[in-house]
């Protein structure tokens, strides 16, 4: 049993710093390796983590069901909005330079809202499988 009590101390104290990590992925990935499918896997991993150390009632309390589902399509209408608003303002799908006053800052945020639509429906697919396999057991 002690060993139990530090195994969930020593990842309570692990989890910011990975959620601190799988951010530094998500903002760092137009910069470097990296980006919105590995900081959503490193994000469904925490929770993962998490499951596995304090069980699944808790994770799901942290990170319900009904939320982890909805994620997958979140992410999915946030990628393609970010395309059908390039669409909207006369431009090609996925062109992100109409998307600021300059066509730079344009393509800055235009990645930035596509990488996040792919952190969330990652981190949602990855949970939900984790959920689905999990509960198979029981």
């Amino acid at each position: 049993m002690s060993l139990d009590l530090i195994l969930r101390i020593g990842t309570k104290l692990i989890l910011p710093f990975i959620l601190l990590f799988a951010l530094y992925v998500q903002f760092h990935g137009e910069y470097g390796p990296g980006g919105g499918f590995q900081a959503g896997v490193i994000t469904a991993g925490m929770v993962i983590l998490f499951a596995i150390t304090f069980g699944l009632r808790a994770a799901k309390r942290i990170a319900p069901q009904a939320l982890v589902e909805r994620m997958v399509p979140l992410g999915v209408l946030i990628f393609a909005g970010t395309g059908v608003l390039g669409l909207l303002l006369g431009h090609n799908y996925l062109d992100y330079g109409p998307l600021a006053h300059d066509p730079a800052h344009g393509r800055v945020l235009g990645i930035f809202l596509v990488e996040a639509g792919v952190l969330v429906t990652v981190s949602g697919t990855m949970t939900a499988l984790f959920y689905a396999f999990a509960e198979r057991g029981r």
